[in-house]
């Protein structure tokens, strides 16, 4: 009786994520969820250290274990939806660029309490969400040429490939040269090169759970070396919400300013395109784009991300918005939203176990190997990119070079924008323009001039 209860079950999860005609398994879903985890999991390190009162806002910070709880939460929130409504194998959780808008720009930088920040961040979310149910935004992406999509796909993979190489150590910084080698003798980085090469022999024999087993070994040497601490704890309860849970609606009043204006429609430019690019990477990095370039199911994944913002505004962090390590998943074979839920799911785990998530959290060297992989693999879109054709060449190289070189995957997609309706126009195409395109042309020009005040 329980085996049939347990194969109907199996039964109707794979008819509603289509895991078989995606040529995935439920094993492999799972598996790809918590390689999607252990990418992206850094984030509960990270963003507590931003937006916390012990970190670089001090005293005009929200408590800390509170945004430690609340990005947990936001995560489990925004990934459930965007695996159960919209079915892409993407997970959500507060955004890196977005957290440091939030922190240095909108509270040190305008003086605006935390709490009025995040009714900013809520109001951003539901303009998002109305203009992704009216499938406004949905056209705006459609009109995007699939040459600029592909070179999105290809940027993201930069980015991404270049967060692992830093957090690694292998490209450090440096005043004369901006960027430059790191220095092999250092542990760590001697460990992420260490953790690189084995995933690499990983993937090359073919192991769908490489990045998964180039992590966990990469953990392990670690600790055995001395490098990676070893957990001092099991388990901590959650706590901190009751000081932040509501605020986003209570202070809705104060947050209707000029001032405050100015922030919501910076938050929503920048997830806009920020998560259009990210849903855009890796949804082509595991072959779900249309034979148009299109996203199946746009509106959808784009409510889900605004529902994400939304939520994680209530609970009590920035901006909640779809991440590029996704891909680290999609790497592993995810291929369904059942990959979005299995990562959610981890997030929940994670919320009682600190003390175990954080030794891999905390240490760069560890997750470095995944996000290179993951930007070699998208790096694969290159080779569908009419490089012959100027007038996809032009605008496609700007988009990929400017992503990492801006670090902003926003900045390098509106770059793109910009150069390609100015090279079709000299190249006598300029029918071939959708009119969007003249529309965010001019939108990211004011853009660029609204950053550059």
């Amino acid at each position: 009786m329980a085996t049939d209860l347990l194969t109907r079950t199996r039964g109707r999860i794979d008819t509603y994520f289509a895991v078989g005609v995606h040529g995935s398994t439920m094993r492999r879903e799972l598996m790809a969820g918590t390689v999607t985890f252990l990418a992206m999991c850094y984030v509960l390190a990270v963003n507590p250290s931003i937006l916390g009162d012990q970190g670089a806002l001090g005293d005009q910070g929200i408590p800390t274990q509170a945004v430690f709880t609340a990005t947990a939460v936001s995560a489990v929130a925004g990934s459930l939806v965007m695996g159960l409504w919209a079915r892409y194998p993407i997970a959500l959780a507060p955004g890196m660029g977005l957290n440091a808008f939030f922190a240095f720009s909108v509270v040190l930088g305008m003086g605006i309490p935390w709490q009025v920040a995040l009714s900013g961040t809520f109001l951003s979310g539901v303009i998002f969400f109305v203009l992704a149910v009216t499938r406004i935004r949905e056209k705006i992406l459609n009109a995007i040429p699939l040459q600029l999509k592909l070179a999105v796909a290809a940027g993201v993979g930069m980015f991404v490939a270049f967060l692992g190489f830093k957090n690694a150590g292998i490209v450090v910084d440096s005043d004369s040269t901006l960027v430059k080698l790191g220095d092999f003798t250092q542990g760590t980085t001697v460990l992420a090169l260490f953790g690189l090469v084995v995933t690499v022999i990983f993937l090359v024999r073919g192991w769908h759970g490489a990045v998964l087993y180039g992590i966990v070994l990469t953990a392990v040497v670690g600790m055995v070396a001395g490098l990676v601490d070893v957990p001092d704890g099991v388990a901590a309860l959650p706590r901190g919400l009751d000081q932040t849970f509501g605020q986003a609606i209570i202070h809705l009043p104060d947050a209707f300013t000029a001032q405050m204006a100015v922030v919501v429609l910076t938050m929503l430019f920048v997830d806009f395109f920020d998560a259009s690019g990210t849903l855009i990477g890796v949804a082509n990095q595991a072959g779900l784009l249309n034979s148009k370039g299109e996203l199946p199911r746009a509106a959808s994944a784009l409510s889900a991300d605004a529902v994400g913002t939304m939520a994680g505004a209530v609970i009590g962090t920035s901006t909640t918005t779809a991440y590029v390590e996704s891909t680290a998943g999609v790497s592993a074979g995810g291929r369904t939203g059942l990959t979005a839920v299995a990562t959610a799911a981890w997030f929940a785990v994670a919320m009682f176990c600190y003390p175990i998530f954080s030794v891999v959290a905390a240490s760069g060297a560890v997750t470095a190997a995944a996000l290179i992989v993951v930007g070699v693999l998208m790096a694969r879109s290159l080779g569908d990119i009419d490089w012959t054709r100027l007038e996809f060449a032009v605008p496609a190289f700007i988009t990929i070079v400017m992503m990492p070189l801006t670090y902003s995957i926003a900045n390098g997609l509106a770059m793109g924008m910009i150069f390609y309706p100015v090279v079709m126009v000299a190249r006598g195409r300029i029918r071939e323009v959708h009119p969007v395109m003249w529309v965010l042309t001019l939108i990211f020009l004011g853009y660029f001039f609204f950053l550059a005040e």
